[in-house]
């Protein structure tokens, strides 16, 4: 018998992703330029034609610099620009477009998209969900348990905890440690000089944790890997750092979102507040002859 999905989507994603991939000659009733939004919007009703799933939700990040993280490291994601003006009021409005569509929506000023997915993805197993993580991070990898996927919308490429191993080289269990190992220069994760991702997969598959690895780095220079005594120098002066960065990579499970099944059901979206929105940013027949079939 196959379990009921959840679908968790990663919603800054592909609010970026329209953002650099449709041109800017959509704008609202005021000039205001809408094309994140338009592209967004489509997204939205292409995944909800596709899939017509019963539970899901839609997580936004509203933490940049004010999450947990940048609380124990200030360097955290300090290498990306903060949105400019009009992509923030596009942000806006795509929340607006999610909640008139009746998609469940998770934001938080402490925890980021991240945490409110693995935190959500957790208590839905508890009720016998398997999830669907609709993203293309690499990082979302730590969460796959037997039943769960994740599912990169724009690729359709779709894979559980097995293929997590053949893209990093490590599992599930491992992500965590890996990127704190290796860093992440995304997220401005320095990792541990001189340890690369073949480096720190192979130390895992070896130790099986940092924790370990770091509790046995004397047995470090005695492993065929390529500077295998300079690495055990760098993991020894660099281990409080690797502990530290591993609290950064490690997704939270404790995230504040519903527990209650049904607060993440699809629930039947308003037309009033729709047509008002397609009025408001332009949209044309299609979309909203799209939006109007997915609320009826």
């Amino acid at each position: 018998m196959s379990l009921p999905a959840v679908h968790l989507i990663d919603g800054s994603l592909y609010v970026f992703r329209a953002w650099h991939s449709m041109p800017d000659e959509f704008q609202d009733v005021d000039g205001h330029p809408v094309n994140a939004v338009h592209g967004f919007t489509r997204f939205l009703c292409e995944l909800l034609e596709r899939v017509k799933p019963e539970h899901l939700a839609v997580a936004f990040d509203a933490s940049l610099t004010t999450s947990f993280r940048n609380a124990i490291y200030p360097a955290y994601k300090a290498n990306r620009e903060l949105p400019p003006p009009d992509l923030e009021r596009q942000f806006v409005l795509c929340r607006e477009v999610t909640q008139a569509l009746g998609i469940p929506m998770l934001i938080d000023h402490t925890y980021e998209a991240d945490d409110l997915i693995g935190s959500a993805l957790w208590t839905f197993r508890g009720h016998g969900f398997r999830s669907v993580i609709v993203s293309a991070d690499k990082d979302f990898g730590q969460l796959l348990g037997e039943h769960d996927e994740q599912w990169d919308y724009a690729r359709n490429l779709r894979w559980g905890p097995a293929g997590v191993h053949e893209k990093l080289g490590v599992h599930p269990h491992q992500v965590a440690d890996y990127l704190a190992l290796c860093g992440d220069a995304v997220d401005n994760i320095p990792g541990v000089p001189g340890v690369g991702a073949k480096t720190a997969s192979a130390l895992l598959a070896h130790f099986g944790n940092l924790d370990a690895l770091l509790e046995r780095v004397d047995e470090v220079p005695f492993l065929r890997l390529r500077g295998a005594a300079s690495c055990a120098v760098k993991l020894r002066e660099h281990a409080e750092a690797a502990r530290l960065y591993r609290r950064l990579t490690r997704i939270a499970l404790d995230a504040p979102v519903p527990t209650d099944v049904d607060a993440l059901r699809r629930v039947r979206g308003e037309a009033d507040v729709m047509d008002a929105l397609c009025e408001r940013l332009r949209f044309g027949p299609l979309t909203r002859t799209r939006l109007k079939a997915l609320l009826s």
